[in-house]
C-alpha cells in the first residue's frame, strides 16, 4: 500500500498474523494467531522464540460450513492445563455473523501440532451465572494462580450501545466456570472510547508479588491501544475493588516509529527470564474499507522493561518500541 511507513523499528516478526499468542512449554515455543481469512486455527513450534518467525505452520482445525464455529474464527490461545493441551478461541455463525462466542478444543495427545484435536463446545458458565456468554463474547485467556485456574474474557452488554467489558471468573475445569462473572473493567476513559467503546484482548503477566493484566481498547484502526490493570497477588482476584486500573494507555500509535493500532498481546519469557510482549500492529494509518478485514496486522515481539514510577509503587512493566526484537 502507498501509505505504508517502514522504519528501523517496525519490520514484522510474523506478517499478517493478528491477535498473536505465544507460550513456552517443555523447552519449546508455540505460536498461534488469527489468520486474515478467519477460517482456521494454525500453530507453529520452534526451539527458540526467534525461530518461530521462520517456522512452518500447521492447520490443526478448520471452521464449520454452517452453524456454530462457521465464521469469524478469532484470537486462538494455546494453553497447557494439568498436562493437557487446550485451545480457546472465538467463533461466529454464517447465519448470524456477530453471534461470537468462546469455544474450546482439546488435544488428545502430547504433541499439539501432530496429535488429534477434538471440539469441547462453548465454554460453560457456572450454575449460578445467568448472564455469561449470552451476548457477543470473545478473547478468552486463562491463567493459574495459587493452584486455581481463572478465566478472563471480553463480552458486550446486551442493551444500549453494547459496550465491550472484561470479566473474570474462577474455573471448575478447562471447559466450565465455577463462579459467576465479575466485572473487571469497562471503558471508562476517552482513549478506550475512540470509534467504539471497547475493552478486550486480556493478557496476564506476573512480577514481584503483583499480577498485571493488559488489554486492548477502542476500535481496531489507529485508535487501538493497550491499557493495563494490576492487583496484589494476595488479594481476592474476584474483588473488582482490589484492582488498580492505569489512567493512560501503556502502548499506543506512534506515527514516527511506524506503529499503528498496537494491541491484543500476549506474554512469554526468554530462557534467561526476560519478559517479552508479543503484540500486533499495522504499518499504516489509513485503512481502505472495514479495518476488521484489513489483513495487515503483523506480529511483533518486544522486551518488557521494569521500572518503579515512584517510591510508593513497586515495579511495573514499561513497553517501548525501541525494544522491539527480531527484525
Amino acid at each position: 500500500m502507498s501509505n505504508v511507513i517502514k522504519t528501523k523499528f517496525n519490520l514484522p516478526f510474523i506478517e499478517q498474523r493478528a491477535d498473536p499468542y505465544v507460550c513456552s512449554e517443555n523447552g519449546k515455543y508455540y505460536f498461534t494467531a488469527s489468520v486474515p481469512a478467519y477460517d482456521k486455527i494454525v500453530l507453529r513450534c520452534a526451539d527458540t522464540l526467534e525461530n518461530l518467525g521462520k517456522a512452518g505452520e500447521v492447520t490443526v482445525w478448520q471452521k464449520h460450513e454452517s452453524g456454530e464455529m462457521s465464521l469469524h474464527i478469532w484470537a486462538p490461545e494455546l494453553h497447557l492445563i494439568d498436562g493437557k493441551w487446550f485451545i480457546y478461541f472465538a467463533g461466529g455463525r454464517t447465519d448470524d455473523i456477530w453471534a461470537i462466542r468462546p469455544y474450546v478444543l482439546e488435544c488428545l495427545g502430547s504433541d499439539p501440532l501432530k496429535d488429534e484435536w477434538v471440539e469441547r463446545g462453548k465454554i460453560q458458565r457456572s450454575d449460578d451465572d445467568i448472564y455469561s456468554f449470552d451476548a457477543f463474547s470473545l478473547d478468552a485467556t486463562v491463567f493459574k494462580h495459587k493452584g486455581e485456574w481463572y478465566f478472563i474474557w471480553a463480552e458486550k452488554v446486551s442493551v444500549g450501545i453494547q459496550i465491550s467489558n472484561l470479566y473474570i471468573a474462577k474455573m471448575e475445569s478447562p471447559t466450565k466456570l465455577c463462579t459467576a462473572q465479575v466485572l473487571l473493567t469497562t471503558p471508562d476513559y476517552d482513549w478506550e472510547r475512540r470509534g467504539i467503546w471497547v475493552n478486550e484482548g486480556p493478557a496476564v503477566l506476573k512480577k514481584d508479588g503483583r499480577i498485571f493484566v493488559t488489554y486492548s481498547a477502542s476500535s481496531t484502526g489507529e485508535y487501538y491501544c493497550m491499557g493495563m490493570m494490576s492487583i496484589d497477588e494476595n488479594a481476592d482476584l474476584l474483588d473488582p475493588r482490589a484492582w488498580k486500573k492505569e489512567r493512560h494507555p501503556v502502548l499506543e500509535t506512534d506515527k514516527e516509529k511506524g506503529f499503528f493500532g498496537p494491541g491484543h498481546n500476549s506474554f512469554t519469557k526468554l530462557p534467561d527470564g526476560t519478559d517479552v510482549c508479543v503484540f500486533h500492529a499495522r504499518q499504516y494509518e489509513k485503512i481502505e474499507g472495514n479495518s476488521l478485514y484489513d489483513p495487515n496486522r503483523h506480529a511483533y515481539v518486544m522486551k518488557v522493561e521494569w521500572a518503579c514510577p515512584s517510591e510508593s509503587e513497586g515495579l511495573r512493566p514499561v513497553f517501548k518500541y525501541e525494544n522491539v526484537m527480531f527484525q
